[in-house]
């Protein structure tokens, strides 16, 4: 079982930058892939980003591509996401991920995760 807590969400203006932790526990950490996705109200959960168990391979949904970035730190069991250049439009629930398999190095569907947080709220202002 796989344990996931994200923190560093905020409120922020247009234009702004928030950093997003995800601390893992209960399982040894390299061993996962970990996914950022989130949700904005009325809408459903979508992609965002994604990185390889090692971190040698990253992919982005489109729209955020160039304005987020993930990584890890495997030595602290944590995902990162940095959203930089924030718009209105990035206002979501933001969730982390894991993905405990092997046939997938960055897996970008919500069913491809076993394991998720609780979500932490960014909004964007304008």
């Amino acid at each position: 079982q796989v344990q996931l807590v994200e923190s560093g969400g905020g409120l922020v203006q247009a234009g702004d930058s928030l950093t997003l932790s995800c601390k893992a526990s209960g399982r040894t950490f390299s061993s996962l892939a970990m996914g950022w996705f989130r949700q904005a109200p009325g809408k459903e959960r979508e992609f965002v980003a994604v990185i390889s168990k090692s971190g040698d391979s990253t992919y982005y949904k489109r729209s955020v591509k160039g304005r987020f970035t993930i990584s890890r730190d495997n030595a602290k069991n944590t995902v990162y996401l940095q959203l930089n250049s924030l718009e209105p439009e990035d206002t979501a629930v933001y969730y982390c991920a894991a993905y405990s398999g092997i046939m997938i190095p960055t897996p970008s569907s919500i069913s491809d995760y076993d394991y998720w947080g609780q979500g932490t709220q960014v909004t964007v202002s304008s």
